[in-house]
């Protein structure tokens, strides 16, 4: 069975974690032929303190966006 793993910086709400899950499932059923219940995918969060963006700590940029 195929295994998924998405690393995001934390801060999405739930509706767009499960939005992210399921679309990754649908889409690599359709992309390989596997059938969808095959698929396990999971989602793990960092810390946005311990993200690095373009050289830029996430929380950092985020605070900067908020501003």
């Amino acid at each position: 069975m195929p295994f998924i793993q998405i690393t995001i910086g934390e801060g999405h709400d739930e509706a767009c974690k499960r939005e992210l899950l399921t679309s990754v499932s649908r889409v690599a059923s359709e992309v390989t032929g596997t059938p969808e219940a095959a698929f396990r995918v999971w989602i793990v969060e960092v810390p946005a303190t311990e993200v690095n963006v373009g050289g830029t700590i996430l929380a950092d940029a985020r605070a900067r966006a908020a501003r």
